[in-house]
């Protein structure tokens, strides 16, 4: 059997560090909790837990607290936990069946991450497979009959364990301010983190936060990303809806335009629909919100192609009169949900 050090950071989770705690307590042999800086109970709640907490100065980068955490496991794998997960009883069980049968050569095994209903993410389903235990010294074999090579790709198990994600309120504009810093600091950002920044902006971000990340995005337009890639039509949307935020109506259209010409996608659609809605030009905006429902895909929320834009098509529809259209709309919106993603 291997054993398992579960490594956590936390600040100001003492409400939830318990929960999470209690309930993956019986998988660990080893519990690590890194501190960076909780002016809360989180700390006393962990040494209920374990010996081994820590403080760690936060330096905006949450990379490096984890590895800071992962450096003083000794356990065979590491499980790489957040305070807002919880393992229910029957997945508590298949964890621990993994932990009994886990092969040597596994060096990586994922779960699969589902939020709870009416949680603040950016996951466009309800279940998504997740890094999640990792072997903590890893060996190296040679592969290949002839011209032999070191195999560097992970030995990958997809296993059929659950873990629930249950925030206590979301971190956004904690996560902004992260996204802001790293741009600061390296003056650019990976094609990976700016889609995610893309992606929490749409969803939760202010006119502020669209203002704040307007010199981002144009800077990595201008400089890494290649137009017509989905990172360049992110970023398009980005500084479109900052434009509308903005009123700033002509460069809402030449990034709207920009999109249309190389990929049309549910969220530009959207967008030129609660434009005309704004101008009081109900059938144009239903045009718009149809091929948001029903010709497009999304980039970065999939409720754009989906119950938002049924909704919206529901209420253009209603004051263009056609009521019985609308509530055949409102009622495929209500029976709308996500795909379950495993």
């Amino acid at each position: 059997m291997i054993s398992i050090s579960l490594c956590m950071i936390v600040k100001n989770e003492g409400n939830i560090l318990a929960r999470c705690l209690d309930s993956f307590r019986l998988v660990a042999d080893e519990i690590i909790i890194v501190d960076t800086g909780s002016t809360d109970n989180t700390k006393d709640v962990a040494a209920q837990y374990t010996d081994k907490v820590y403080d760690f100065t936060w330096v905006n980068d949450f990379s490096a607290a984890r590895n800071y955490a992962f450096s003083l496991a000794t356990s065979d794998y590491i499980y790489s936990c957040d305070a807002d997960e919880v393992l229910d009883s029957e997945n508590l069980q298949r964890f621990l069946d993994l932990k009994s049968l886990l092969l040597p050569e596994i060096e990586l095994v994922q779960m699969k991450y589902r939020e709870a209903t009416g949680a603040e993410t950016t996951l466009n389903a309800q279940m998504e497979y997740r890094p999640k235990l990792f072997k903590r010294l890893r060996t190296f074999s040679w592969i290949d009959p002839i011209h032999e090579t070191i195999r560097t790709e992970p030995v990958v198990f997809d296993s059929d364990i659950i873990i629930d994600h249950k925030p206590a309120g979301g971190h956004s504009q904690r996560d902004f301010a992260t996204f802001q810093k790293a741009f600061e600091r390296d003056h650019t950002l990976s094609t990976r983190i700016a889609s995610m920044y893309a992606k929490e902006l749409w969803r939760y971000g202010r006119t502020e936060d669209f203002a704040d990340a307007r010199n981002v995005y144009q800077h990595l337009m201008n400089s890494t990303l290649v137009p017509g890639s989905d990172p360049y039509l992110e970023a398009c949307l980005i500084l479109g809806k900052e434009a509308i935020l903005d009123h700033r109506v002509s460069d809402f259209f030449k990034y709207m335009m920009k999109i249309l010409l190389m990929n049309p996608c549910s969220e530009c659609c959207m967008e030129l629909g609660r434009y005309y809605m704004e101008c009081k030009d109900y059938v144009e905006a239903s045009v718009w919100f149809e091929n948001a429902a029903r010709e497009t895909n999304p980039l970065l929320d999939i409720h754009s192609a989906g119950d938002q834009a049924l909704v919206a098509w529901a209420e253009s529809l209603e004051k263009c009169g056609l009521e019985d259209e609308a509530i055949l709309r409102r009622q495929e919106a209500r029976d709308w949900v996500l795909p379950t993603g495993d």
